[in-house]
């Protein structure tokens, strides 16, 4: 089992962009994530790898709330953001997802113009004031999700009506709009073909110079080409995290060795 808890909590948690401590998630009975303690550098991407229903997921839903329109899940533990504990009932989880982007399996453009698309996040945070502001809010999102040069003569245009792999890159767009620290992507590739997929890849490698990223992926190649951390998770717990190259070359845990291996998965 992975154990963090060798650090001073209170040195640890500012240190790190995002910190983990003893987390448990339950889904009615089911123990979903069992005591996950990690720390996460900012401006580095971390995957989280493991067999499907091993929690990846629902501990990446952990980092910006979203087990919070569950009505069966409860969340145990802390998470931190910048030293702020997110669960803290002050905490206000419509500001926190600005701050912590999400980007999902499946590309989910909303049934509106590329434009507004981009636009909705900062409207309804009060970011832009006034059309020429939130011109240049949209049109720096869709930069960074490389996407402007293909979408900036049709902006008027439904979003539903790109590719799979625009689609995802302008949610990606959409999910940078609100100038979040922190951006989650919960196997963003899986529903994409490979150039689609190699697009996204180059992306991420662009966007950690400015965000923490944290990936959830099936695909250990992927987890090696884009991350610099790696954690895998087995059972719901946290087995192993550490460099990237360490986990794939050397893992510490046989179980971790088994999965990379393919022994078990």
């Amino acid at each position: 089992m992975y154990d963090a808890s060798h650090s001073d909590s209170d040195v640890v948690s500012r240190e790190y962009k995002i910190s983990a401590r003893g987390v448990d998630v339950f889904y009615g009975d089911n123990h979903a994530i069992k005591e996950v303690t990690a720390d996460f550098d900012d401006k580095t991407v971390t995957a989280f790898i493991g067999p499907s229903g091993c929690g990846k997921s629902t501990f990446l839903r952990c980092i910006n709330r979203m087990n919070d329109t569950i009505a069966s899940a409860r969340v145990m533990g802390e998470i931190l953001v910048d030293g702020e504990d997110i669960y803290d009932p002050q905490v206000d989880p419509v500001q926190l997802r600005a701050r912590v982007g999400m980007v999902f399996q499946k590309p989910n453009p909303f049934p509106k113009s590329i434009f507004d698309n981009v636009a909705y996040g900062p409207k309804i945070h009060g970011m832009a004031r006034g059309k020429a502001e939130l011109q240049d809010v949209v049109e720096s999102a869709l930069r960074r999700g490389a996407i402007w040069d293909e979408v900036k003569d049709r902006l008027d245009e439904p979003g539903t009506g790109l590719s799979g792999g625009q689609q995802q890159r302008l949610c990606i767009a959409r999910a940078v709009a609100t100038e979040p620290e922190i951006l989650l992507m919960d196997e963003p590739c899986s529903a994409l073909d490979p150039i689609a997929t190699a697009q996204i890849e180059e992306l991420i490698d662009e966007l950690r110079q400015n965000y923490s990223v944290v990936i959830v992926t099936h695909s250990m190649q992927q987890a090696a080409r884009v991350s610099q951390k790696t954690a895998f998770f087995h059972l719901g717990n946290l087995v192993e995290y550490d460099d990237t190259g360490q986990i794939f070359t050397n893992p510490k845990d046989p179980r971790t060795e088994s999965y990379i291996t393919g022994r078990i998965g």
